[in-house]
């Protein structure tokens, strides 16, 4: 059975090493509640992106399976080194675009949702001339 995250089937998240949004999404909302509460569980994953714990268990699997994440007896969520920077340049991109889209003069509510939509498919190249472009002009 498959589960619909984003217009993304979760059976596409990860095949391969190859990163999908969907899993970038869920590796950034790990790393989020890391910060904010010190521990990663799914269920706090699953409320936050407003999924259900299945989507959230299959994604889950899906990521364990290619060494993302790992998961302890009780059910905590560990970012593994490659999760842990898939997750810091999404979130990197995320700040910076929702900061830049504020600057511009959208609201906060929609400069962050833009932020999430558009931090997926930029190129390295064009994201480092937002950040110098942001560095540049304070």
């Amino acid at each position: 059975m498959l589960f619909d995250y984003s217009g993304v089937s979760l059976y596409l998240v990860v095949i391969s090493m190859t990163i999908h949004k969907s899993a970038e999404d869920y590796l950034e909302t790990m790393l989020m509640l890391k910060e904010e509460k010190g521990y990663i569980r799914s269920v706090d994953v699953a409320s936050r992106l407003g999924v259900t714990k299945p989507s959230v268990s299959y994604a889950t699997k899906r990521l364990r399976e290619s060494g993302y994440i790992a998961m302890d007896a009780a059910g905590m969520i560990t970012l593994q080194p490659t999760g842990l920077e898939i997750a810091e340049r999404i979130y990197e991109r995320h700040k910076l675009l929702t900061e830049l889209l504020i600057r511009l003069g959208v609201s906060p509510e929609t400069a962050r949702e833009d932020a999430c939509k558009i931090e997926h498919d930029l190129s390295v190249e064009t994201f480092d001339a937002i950040r110098r472009h942001a560095a540049d002009h304070p």
